[in-house]
């Protein structure tokens, strides 16, 4: 009995996760190539290679299955981290890049998702094809044979052209295609290291008849459609590498705002060389004019400062370079220091000492500063008791010394510094500084209350040293308890003030500042220092942020507001509000979340709910919208929807879609059905009833008539509940049948399944070369009162009311007359270049052949312009009783194709063969399961649960 009772539980889990599941599937995702394409091969281990003309526009569909539908989108990898398309991720069904450029190919990968299973992805891999101008560089070598007293010359040509595929080469002199061995002054060869992409034309021991002209043709033997591409090389006794002459100086100082002439020229070369400009740190200034071999740089700056390069090129031997440098001459960072008696660790100035001031600044170019001293105004000569020194001015930045010997009263005054330029034309620089009795050295403090600092987020703060000495000097600020950047990106900032100001001041920057100061403009002393501690609070950060909860009447709601981090970090209180109305307050104890339960939810609960968690800095705040909105319809994109109708100017839509959780909220009572033509305004709406509870994973049809071949719809669907309207959805609806002289086409082949229960017979077409017509039907309304004995009691399923197709075999029907059903066309992926077919499918399909005078059901593979009819893949003739049995056969088309049954009429009238469920799937048949199996089938609309009790009664009995 435990056995049963274990049967029966794996029995209720598997149906019920059929009948919840419904027609939910995961994700399966496949690629199609549309554009300009030059190829696409399967390589080995399923690789798939889409070739593709630089220039042309590449264009990829990711062909999705699953429900709800998948979110598809297009990366791409092989390469670096900015080598991205369209600088980003493309999420749709097409990728399409316009203009494709070499540098686009690599692999791109489809992902398709829809939160079942994992994720589905494919990739393909494009290859860009392109073949570049070749290009002839000629090297010359002349060496002294041994003992002997001649030269040999000889010349090597190299020929390179960038290109995809590897490119071949080939050389001709004037119009002799040259080989090698056809001619013994000849030698042509690849060397090793370039792997096949150069060519090189050997010329040994120059004879008359080689000086010629030469072309170097560069071929990629027409793929994609490239044509061969040539590059021709005069080469004569005068053949010679370029030289050039520069006709200025090096360097070339000049002051800001000059305008400065480079002048180029050759002075040999053949062919004549082609001048060009450089600059050695990058690209030519934007202001540049250039014209031939003379570069302008009008009103320079010292951003314009660097080497300037002239390069001539004639592809003869090396190219000729020249350079020179630009010096822009400036002066700049003016500082001083002052140096107490460092023989007696003074650290202020003392009668009697000795004294140093010094003056540093930087000079463009370093050799041109010079330095004077003044005191108070008037020229100061170097004197055994007053020492002018001046560093070496290869040393930048350059620095002056004044040592005063011995102080004395008359040596207070003030002292200035003067910094020049050789030549002029650049403003001094002065420096003062004050020597007095009263010049000090600084003293670093915090002012009282300012440390530590409590400010909060966003505000400008002022974190303050105060400084006190003469002069005082520059206070430099950092970071004192972590090696990272100020404000300003900097690792260190100056202040002249002693406070560093901070705006908009972030969490981030909570810590302890380093005030300190520098011996520029002050005492060249041991730095003081001081530490400020700044504190930064913040409101507290929450989570959830917003959260929408969807909810029907009558039913409980818990909602919970959590703090992650605040400062201070202990709040204060939290308060629960519906829109501006107060539900609860109070204080935080030691949970860092609050709760709030609705019990019973009504009407009038309904509404957006805020938890406002409060410190001193602000409020965090968590936002719950409580609705009982029905969530969105999702529509069923996996059938072959579009229906086929007889009528030559409507069509029909056969809508499926299934409900997002459909029980979270109350029972949804009807859809509200819009419907407009595609560039319209106006909506044409209906409601479509809804009667008992819809389950999660239930399929709901709608059929859309009377559209106007071959016109688009934008439909919307809205779901209806108590609370009113839910969230809509919309999709495009287009028609895509065709001319009804031709079978309609499936462009994208995955699956494909018939039961013929509608009219549009799922776009089957009658042959019109045939006899007769297959016919639809259900036994239900059948006449067979005049061919009892023979056809089809009901569907395959059992049920009376499907629908099946089948040849009528009375009169006027005659012995060997056949019907021909034909499916759609459908598309298939190419033939796999090493010999495997890429493509495989099952095409399977219940027949019924009762009757005494049953003739033969033949089933045909069609290709894409075969005209002629091959012998049939399956075929079977004679009665084979009163049941349905099913055939399944493994076709491997190589283009597009269609599949046909025909039924050819027996001896008699009692021959009537019918088919039913038709299916095509992709990939190989699996074994055919038993033909008894059609009992265990529901009647098509029966409830899933009519199997489980069939099922748990035939368990019942073998247990007995």
């Amino acid at each position: 009995m435990d056995l049963v009772f274990g049967l029966l539980w794996l029995l209720t889990v598997f149906l019920e996760g059929i009948y919840c599941q419904g027609v939910y599937a995961p994700p399966t995702v496949r690629i199609m190539h549309s554009g300009q394409a030059c190829n696409i091969e399967e390589e080995r281990y399923t690789e798939r290679v889409y070739t593709i003309r630089e220039g042309e526009t590449l264009e990829l569909t990711c062909l999705v299955t699953g429900h709800p539908r998948p979110q598809i989108r297009w990366t791409k990898t092989a390469g670096s981290a900015s080598d991205r398309f369209q600088d980003s991720s493309v999420f749709n069904e097409t990728l399409r890049i316009t203009k494709i450029l070499r540098h686009q190919g690599g692999r791109y990968y489809c992902k398709a998702e829809n939160g079942l299973g994992s994720p589905a992805i494919k990739s393909i891999r494009v290859d860009v094809y392109y073949l570049d101008d070749p290009v002839v560089t000629v090297h010359q070598s002349i060496g002294e044979a041994k003992e002997q007293f001649y030269y040999e010359r000889t010349v090597f040509l190299r020929c390179v052209a960038n290109s995809n595929p590897p490119v071949r080469y080939s050389w001709r002199r004037g119009r002799e295609i040259l080989s090698q061995g056809s001619d013994k002054g000849v030698e042509i060869y690849e060397p090793f290291f370039t792997q096949g992409e150069t060519k090189i034309l050997k010329l040994k021991n120059l004879r008359p008849q080689d000086y010629a002209n030469y072309s170097c043709i560069a071929s990629v033997r027409n793929v994609c459609g490239i044509p061969d591409k040539m590059v021709l090389f005069r080469l004569s006794n005068r053949t010679a590498s370029p030289t050039i002459k520069l006709l200025v100086d090096d360097p070339i100082v000049v002051n800001p705002g000059q305008t400065v002439t480079l002048v180029c020229t050759t002075s040999g070369g053949e062919p004549a060389p082609a001048l060009s400009w450089v600059r050695g740190t990058g690209a030519l200034p934007e202001k540049s004019v250039l014209n031939v071999g003379t570069l302008t740089l009008p009103a320079v700056t010292s951003e314009d400062a660097g080497v300037y390069s002239c390069v001539a090129n004639n592809n003869v031997g090396n190219p000729a370079k020249k350079s020179t440098t630009i010096i822009v001459r400036a002066l700049k960072k003016g500082r001083f220091w002052i140096t107490p008696d460092p023989y007696h660790n003074d650290d202020n100035i003392q009668i009697g000492r000795e004294v140093k001031i010094s003056c540093q600044v930087e000079a463009t170019p370093p050799e041109e500063l010079m330095f004077s001293w003044l005191k108070n105004g008037r020229a100061l000569r170097s004197s055994e008791r007053m020492v002018i020194t001046q560093t070496d001015p290869d040393v930048s930045p350059g620095t002056t010394n004044l040592d005063i010997i011995d102080l004395k009263f008359t040596d207070f005054g003030t002292y200035t510094c003067m910094a020049s330029l050789k030549g002029g034309g650049i403003p001094e620089i002065s420096i003062d500084v004050n020597i007095s009795s009263t010049t000090v050295p600084p003293n670093l403090t915090v002012p009282r209350g300012k440390s530590p600092l409590v400010a909060q987020e966003g505000e400008t703060v002022e974190l303050q040293c105060l400084v006190s000495g003469k002069p005082k000097p520059i206070i430099l600020w950092s970071r004192a308890d972590k090696e990272v950047p100020m404000p300003d990106g900097t690792m260190q900032m100056e202040s002249y003030d002693g406070i560093l100001r901070i705006v908009n001041v972030s969490r981030e920057m909570t810590g302890s500042y380093r005030c300190q100061t520098s011996q520029y403009n002050g005492f060249n002393v041991k730095p003081r220092e001081a530490i400020v501690e700044l504190i930064v609070q913040y409101p507290p950060t929450v989570e959830p942020v917003f959260t929408e909860i969807r909810q029907g009447l009558s039913r409980n709601i818990v909602m919970n507001c959590r703090v992650l981090r605040a400062y201070p970090s202990r709040v204060l209180k939290y308060e629960w509000r519906l829109g501006s109305r107060l539900l609860t307050s109070s204080q935080f104890d030691s949970r860092d979340d609050t709760e709030y339960i609705l019990r019973n939810l009504q009407r009038e609960s309904y509404g957006e709910y805020t938890c406002d968690i409060i410190n001193e800095a602000g409020a965090g705040r968590c936002s719950f919208l409580v609705t009982g909105k029905a969530y969105p319809p999702e529509f069923y994109y996996d059938t072959y929807n579009p229906l086929w109708q007889n009528r030559p100017r409507v069509y029909a839509y056969k809508l499926q879609w299934t409900q997002m959780n459909p029980n979270a909220v109350d029972r949804i009572i009807a859809y509200r059905l819009g419907i407009r033509q595609a560039g319209q305004q106006r909506w044409w709406e209906q409601e479509i009833p809804i009667s008992g509870m819809i389950q999660k994973g239930e399929l709901l049809t709608y059929n859309l008539t009377e559209l106007i071949k071959p016109e688009a719809y934008e439909v919307r669907l809205t779901p209806i509940t108590k609370f009113g309207e839910g969230d809509s959805t919309i999709r495009i609806v287009k028609y895509s049948g065709g001319r009804r002289t031709s079978a309609p086409t499936n462009p994208h082949l995955r699956e494909f399944h018939c039961s013929f229960e509608e009219e549009s017979i799922c776009m089957f077409t009658q042959d019109k070369s045939d006899d007769f017509d297959w016919t639809r039907h259900n036994a239900a309304t059948r006449q067979i009162m005049y061919t009892p004995n023979t056809g089809p009691s009901s569907d395959r399923t059992g049920s009376k009311q499907g629908f099946y197709m089948y040849i009528e075999t009375s009169r006027p029907r005659r012995e060997g007359e056949k019907a021909r059903l034909l499916t759609p066309i459908f598309n298939v992926a190419p033939k796999n270049p090493y010999g495997a077919t890429n493509s495989a499918y099952c095409f399977s399909f219940y027949y019924h052949m009762y009757g005494r005078h049953i003739g033969t059901l033949n089933a045909y593979l069609r290709l894409k312009g075969q005209t002629s009819l091959e012998s049939p893949m399956w075929t079977l003739s004679g009665n084979q009783g009163e049941r349905w049995w099913q055939a399944r056969v493994n076709i491997h088309p190589t283009s597009s194709f269609q599949m046909m049954l025909e039924g050819i009429r027996g001896p008699g009238m009692e021959g009537d063969i019918a088919i039913d469920d038709v299916s095509i799937d992709e990939g190989e048949c699996g074994d055919p399961p038993p033909n008894n199996l059609r009992s265990l089938a529901p009647p098509k609309g029966a409830h899933i649960w009519q199997l489980c009790v069939t099922l748990l009664l035939a368990l019942f009995s073998h247990r007995r």
